[in-house]
């Protein structure tokens, strides 16, 4: 059973059972400033940090709490092994992409660790090994292939045929130093001590509505007041000032993660990945756990957002996955589930939004890689802001061309459509008398479809079932009790609240 924060807020992972106390201003009238970040989780704050380092005065705004999208549902693998592997992204954008990449990432842990030791920020980041076994399906050869490919990204690796760690798989596996991890909330708490000490103002609970373009720039926002900026930076997971483009490049794919205590140092401090389908990644947080044991943090059995309504599943199939592998694991201590935006083509978008101004940038497509990531869009939108040029600009470039992702483009653009069929089926119930305390269900009336929850006095709430943005039927995710769209990855509260993007206001509610 997961635990729950409250009946309509999701579940608890390891990071927001110890998050920080950070005390953060509501906004209440109108400003100006030279950047506005709209977002503040790891590369909304980075960005916030480095521009402010610049001396640029800068805005944050966020709906909720810092941290409180993705990068609180993250792992915290700081790593540049990248989720894809190097032989599909040498494929995809050729031996020097494949080497700007790797570099991108490693100068991202880098520039964490430098950040770390600057402020002072006290965050349980730690430099550890990174193991890569090969899958059941998977032969020597290709993980010979995957060795060389690294090699000629510039990453150092070591094939190791007996690993001095547990093993995910049989045989031989990849050893990868100098990757890190640390714990996220006390990461970003520590940006935003030092955002407000170099003058940066950040504000929570501000829900943006929208971006209009111009010299300055107009971020509209709910309360009413108006951010006058000349330039903006949207790193909200998925950009909720891009219609279509950007969203026909990317997919949403919900992750699942256990948390298992473990007799404290009784798995090695390392990071571990395997190949397989699903694939898996492990790593270790000591002391997470009563009585100062550790957790086993443990992830994989990824699915298409809003497509599949099977979490408490997945987290069995986890936790019988990593029982066979870690027998010393005595009690689940969490479940949670994130959401990942992955690119078609396995690189993210950062930079200039293709619809937009030449000064709106967005920062998505993490593909699982998201604390890396998200320092990589602070490192190289600052350099864009500044007018400075980066090596890394045009392979992350949001208008690029991926030809040899073309089949994945297809692929998945034609996922979506057929999700638009969810407006001719029946709903999930027949009737409201149906539907369980604390649980969702869509139910049809006439032509209209209704996304309804009862919460846990019994009282029903009533919105419309479809996804502003592109009107496509949301699903009830029973583990973090939301509405999800299959379409774009949108997800609500159980009342209908919007929670992330693409969509940028509430579900319509509905008295009947």
């Amino acid at each position: 059973m997961a635990v729950m924060r409250d009946d309509t807020s999701g579940t608890e992972t390891v990071w927001t059972a110890s998050r920080p106390e950070l005390s953060s201003q509501r906004l209440n009238q109108s400003l100006e400033a030279d950047v506005c970040i709209v977002g503040a989780g790891i590369a909304g704050l980075s960005t916030a940090y480095c521009l402010s380092c610049e001396g640029k005065s800068v805005v944050v705004l966020d709906d909720g709490p810092l941290g409180g999208g993705m990068t609180e549902r993250t792992t915290a693998h700081l790593s540049n092994v990248i989720d894809d592997g190097y032989v599909e992204i040498e494929r995809l954008h050729g031996e020097e992409g494949a080497h700007l990449a790797a570099d991108s990432h490693t100068a991202a842990i880098d520039r964490i660790e430098t950040i770390v030791t600057t402020e002072r920020i006290t965050c349980d980041f730690e430099r550890v090994e990174g193991y890569l076994f090969q899958s059941p399906e998977q032969s020597e050869e290709q993980l010979e292939q995957e060795r060389l490919a690294v090699l000629r990204a510039g990453v150092d690796v070591v094939r190791v045929e007996d690993p001095p760690v547990p093993a995910l798989q049989g045989g031989t596996c990849l050893r990868f130093p100098r990757q890190a991890q640390f714990h996220p909330l006390r990461y970003i708490t520590g940006l935003a001590q030092a955002i407000e000490r170099h003058g940066g103002r950040i504000f929570a609970g501000c829900h943006v509505e929208g971006v209009k373009s111009g010299k300055p720039l107009r971020i509209e926002t709910r309360p009413g007041h108006v951010i006058t900026a000349q330039s903006v930076v949207v790193a909200t997971n998925t950009p909720i000032n891009d219609m279509v483009v950007v969203h026909t490049k990317q997919a949403p794919y919900t992750t699942y993660v256990i948390g298992a205590r473990v007799p404290k140092n009784s798995v090695p401090t390392a990071l571990y990945w395997d190949q397989a389908d699903p694939y898996h990644y492990v790593r270790i947080q000591k002391g997470a756990a009563t009585g100062g044991q550790d957790i086993l943090i443990v992830g994989g059995e990824d699915h298409k957002t809003g497509q599949a309504d099977d979490g408490e599943d997945r987290h069995q199939h986890l936790e019988q996955w990593a029982r066979a592998r870690f027998p010393m694991i005595e009690q689940i201590e969490y479940r949670w589930s994130g959401q990942v935006m992955e690119p078609i083509d396995g690189l993210g978008f950062i930079g200039r939004n293709p619809s937009d101004a030449p000064n709106v940038y967005i920062a998505t497509g993490d593909s699982g890689m998201g604390m890396t990531h998200g320092t990589i869009a602070a490192m190289l939108i600052t350099d864009l802001i500044m007018e400075r040029t980066n090596a890394w600009a045009t392979l992350y470039d949001p208008s690029r061309k991926s030809p040899k992702a073309a089949g994945t483009f297809v692929q998945e653009n034609l996922n979506v459509a057929a999700q638009y069929g969810d407006w001719l089926s029946s709903g999930d119930v027949e009737s409201e008398d149906q539907i369980p305390k604390g649980t969702g269900a869509i139910l049809r009336h006439g032509i209209q479809k209704i996304a309804v929850y009862r919460d846990e006095g019994g009282e029903l709430h009533r919105c419309s079932a479809v996804c502003p943005h592109l009107k496509c039927i949301v699903a009830w995710d029973s583990i973090e009790h939301s509405w999800n769209c299959p379409c774009h990855g949108s997800r609500f509260n159980a009342y209908g609240k919007v929670l992330n993007g693409p969509a940028k206001s509430d579900l319509s509610p509905l008295e009947t």
